[in-house]
């Protein structure tokens, strides 16, 4: 069943007002924690990202897409056991079905740890980022857009620890010193209606937090209740943000980590997307955190898919979904892992 809403119907948050007075950081935290428990998706406006920049990402997105297909390959995902680098439309798996979308995924930009007979295969996620030698502005705009998503990112991430009456810092731990973040530059092309329309296939996402930068073109649904699915349409100089499983398993339940999914564009267009993901540090291990009563008798458990479980563990939980999803990269780098 399909109900589409407007933007103004899903929880929009005025990221000022945790700087504001008393009783209006007070307000922006219970709508915070109301909007985390019933929807798990909220818009984030007033939140200081310098449009200009915001501007400039999608561009440089535009002109990456827009590069000869032997200069994208050059970058191919398949070439990096770290899952950086660039994917064809139909390359990238979600429920054993392709979606339909160019993607440049780009990561934290470390050195590869070094990986013994007894490290465990997570280790292998970190590592450098490759980027296409044709277009060097693509990763000084990157790298400025992901510094300042960062800092709001986490200055959300300590509100929602607030607004469960955590100490402020309680997830620091989890993000570490050398967090899991990650970006995807996303393109979707147009399909018919013959053709398959997943864009992208229904999934949670499994970090913190997952902040979306969109162009003007729909696509985004969110799944309410089961089978329930509502539009979360673009909203001019709003972030679209939704939780990620770490806190739903932090938090027993309490928060929501919601099913969504992108609809392909019709044929005559395409719709250009940019996703940032906060996560936590590989070797951490998430805890279930003591809420208040009045919360805690709110929280049934996280929601865990029999074929995609959710581990504690925040490295092997990470590397299981990118296995699932980049079954390429998996036959080339974790062929111990490989069941396909």
């Amino acid at each position: 069943m399909m109900s589409a809403l407007s933007p103004a119907e899903l929880p929009v948050i005025d990221f000022s007002l945790l700087s504001g007075n008393q009783q209006q950081q007070q307000q922006i935290l219970e709508k915070l924690s109301q909007a985390a428990r019933d929807v798990g998706f909220f818009y984030l406006i007033n939140h200081g990202i310098d449009r200009e920049l915001s501007d400039e990402v999608q561009d440089v997105a535009r002109k990456f897409f827009a590069l000869p297909q032997a200069e994208k390959s050059a970058v191919a995902m398949a070439n990096s056991p770290h899952f950086r680098g660039y994917n064809r439309a139909g390359v990238e798996i979600t429920r054993s079905q392709p979606d339909y979308r160019e993607q440049f995924d780009i990561g934290a930009e470390r050195e590869a740890l070094p990986v013994t007979a007894d490290s465990p295969t997570w280790q292998r996620m970190q590592g450098p980022n490759q980027w296409p030698e044709a277009l060097p502005e693509l990763q000084t705009v990157v790298t400025r857009w992901q510094q300042q998503m960062t800092a709001v990112a986490l200055a959300l991430l300590r509100a929602f620890a607030e607004a469960l009456t955590l100490p402020r810092n309680a997830f620091d731990n989890l993000y570490g010193d050398y967090p899991n973040e990650h970006i995807k530059l996303i393109r979707y092309p147009g399909r018919t209606e013959g053709e398959s329309r997943q864009g992208v296939g229904a999934h949670k996402d499994s970090g913190f937090l997952t902040m979306l930068l969109q162009d003007d073109q729909p696509g985004l649904q969110v799944e309410v209740t089961s089978d329930n699915w509502i539009d979360a349409s673009p909203l001019p100089g709003a972030f679209v943000v939704n939780i990620g499983e770490l806190l739903e398993l932090a938090t027993n339940g309490y928060l929501r980590a919601t099913v969504h999914r992108v609809v392909s564009p019709p044929q005559i267009s395409e719709r250009l997307s940019i996703a940032f993901f906060l996560g936590a540090q590989l070797d951490a291990v998430v805890p279930i955190y003591q809420l208040p009563a009045q919360l805690a008798h709110l929280a049934q458990g996280p929601s865990s898919d029999p074929l995609n479980p959710l581990l504690r563990e925040v490295g092997w939980n990470y590397l299981k979904g990118r296995l699932r999803s980049h079954p390429e990269v998996a036959r080339r780098f974790y062929p111990e892992h490989n069941t396909h």
